[in-house]
């Protein structure tokens, strides 16, 4: 993930934060290389080629940039669907109950 605080980066603070180095050829990680086009880094059109969630938080200025999804499976942005499932007490837990405010959901399983 790469946080920033404005939306820009240089392609050596992209690929330091991600791994994608940007090339002639296009970003490029591993053995894999997507195409960007031509012309100078455009970090909106890098994510998007990616498959990279972009998400803006105007109250802090802040913008976060998720992992890659080139087979198109990522949540492309923040908003989670309504969960239901019991709190400690067994009561009803609605994740919408939470809606206006920042929230970490945390998922273990043991397998």
């Amino acid at each position: 993930m790469l946080l920033l605080s404005d939306f820009e980066c240089t392609p050596d603070e992209f690929e330091a934060a991600t791994g994608w180095a940007i090339k002639p050829e296009g970003a490029c990680k591993g053995d894999v290389c997507v195409p960007l086009g031509a012309g100078p880094f455009d970090l909106a059109a890098t994510c998007a080629s990616l498959g990279m969630a972009v998400v803006h938080d105007p109250d802090l200025g802040a913008w976060a940039l998720g992992p890659e999804a080139l087979g198109g499976r990522a949540l492309m942005s923040a908003a989670a669907p309504d969960l239901a499932l019991p709190d400690l007490d067994g009561r009803e837990f609605r994740l919408r109950q939470m809606e206006g405010r920042k929230v970490a959901l945390v998922a273990w399983a043991p397998y």
